[in-house]
């Protein structure tokens, strides 16, 4: 089968983690049962991870811009887990991108876990993005710009409808969840996926998973906070608290929309914490939650969550990336109503995660058998 090949918009943890899985599973390594550790789904209409190709790549700091993408991504700032180093040449160069919003002014103060942006070198314009957009034969591109960075989220997804491919925003900027993007991408019958990746087995999804079972075991909640910290870029990022407004938007929308009963703003607190750099990527939630049982009899829930927050990501990275060929080989676009309710925080439409779940096994079925119909 022809590879599915992808653009990246941000070369750092995240991308990382993402690229090492695609070499790290494959039949050889794990051989080619349906059920694979690590994975919601090996194979998507025979895709596996490692039928992903990575054909062209962007970002703006000078440890990575000029280099080829399999040794850009183990450039710090990066500070993920590497679980598979094993990487051959990619041949794919690291572009530099357009700056805008992408780097906060307060990063100059973090000595190495700074983004050191190329001295001299001017911003990618839309014409260069979109020119070597074209020219890799990119099918999708996929959004890893920092929290915050709304206008540089905003001109990689111009630069995808512009370049006529689909489009996947990691990041909590409502671009599938605002109408007039979401409407731009249906015009152009271009598959896009978001908004705000939600980890296979993070903060987000756990307290959702726990809201969900209050309600549907009668608990009334009354009041819950979800506290994180880590050690990345991302978290470095967003000490400055103007960049996180939509972050919490996403984290918060993302519980309340399980809950029973929508809680007063008072009520309940999500959102990152604080930058600790000793813990690298790894990420530390704290999760509490107060509730009343039978007879009104008070109840709390304390919980402590410890994952690498990149490689949590990356799978279901993999499967959005998947549904969206899938779209692309049915010729559909718009809004992936499905994948984005199941595969991110701040979907256009929210839906309890078991039934985003049916949703986009019901999905991928009949997508697969229309494709299979049309060969």
């Amino acid at each position: 089968m022809s590879k599915i090949k992808i653009a990246i918009a941000g070369i750092g943890n995240c991308a990382s983690s993402l690229i090492q899985g695609i070499y790290y599973y494959t039949p050889e390594r794990v051989g080619n049962e349906k059920i694979v550790p690590g994975l919601m789904h090996w194979d998507v209409a025979g895709y596996r991870p490692c039928d992903i190709e990575v054909v062209a790549a962007f970002d703006v700091d000078a440890r990575k811009v000029g280099k080829d993408l399999n040794e850009a991504i183990f450039e710090k700032p990066n500070c993920t887990t590497v679980f598979y180093d094993d990487l051959p040449k990619s041949g794919t160069i690291v572009k530099m991108g357009n700056i805008l919003d992408g780097v906060s002014e307060h990063m100059a103060e973090y000595d190495e876990n700074r983004t050191f942006v190329l001295d001299g070198t001017p911003s990618a314009t839309k014409e260069d993005v979109v020119r070597e957009l074209k020219e890799s034969g990119a099918e999708i591109l996929t959004n890893y710009m920092p929290v915050g960075s709304e206008e540089a989220a905003k001109f990689y997804a111009e630069c995808a409808l512009e370049a006529g491919i689909a489009f996947i925003n990691n990041m909590p900027v409502f671009i599938a969840s605002n109408p007039e993007w979401a409407k731009k991408f249906e015009d152009a019958n271009l598959p896009i996926i978001g908004d705000d990746i939600k980890a296979q087995l993070g903060a987000t999804i756990t307290h959702r998973t726990l809201t969900d079972l209050f309600a549907k075991r009668g608990v009334v909640l009354e009041r819950t906070y979800q506290l994180n910290t880590g050690g990345n870029t991302d978290f470095l990022n967003m000490k400055n608290q103007d960049r996180l407004k939509s972050k919490k938007i996403s984290k918060t929308e993302a519980v309340q929309s399980v809950a029973g009963a929508r809680l007063d703003d008072d009520n309940i607190h999500v959102g990152p914490s604080d930058y600790i750099p000793w813990q690298n990527d790894n990420k530390v939630c704290f999760l509490r939650m107060e509730g009343d049982l039978f007879g009104g009899v008070p109840m709390n829930l304390e919980m402590r969550l410890s994952v690498e927050d990149s490689p949590n990501s990356a799978g279901v990275a993999i499967d959005m990336i998947r549904c969206c060929k899938l779209a692309l080989m049915n010729n559909e676009g718009g809004i992936l109503s499905a994948a984005s309710a199941y595969f991110c925080k701040h979907p256009p439409v929210q839906f309890t995660d078991d039934q985003a779940y049916e949703m986009t096994e019901k999905f991928i079925k009949s997508r697969v058998e229309s494709a299979s119909a049309a060969e």
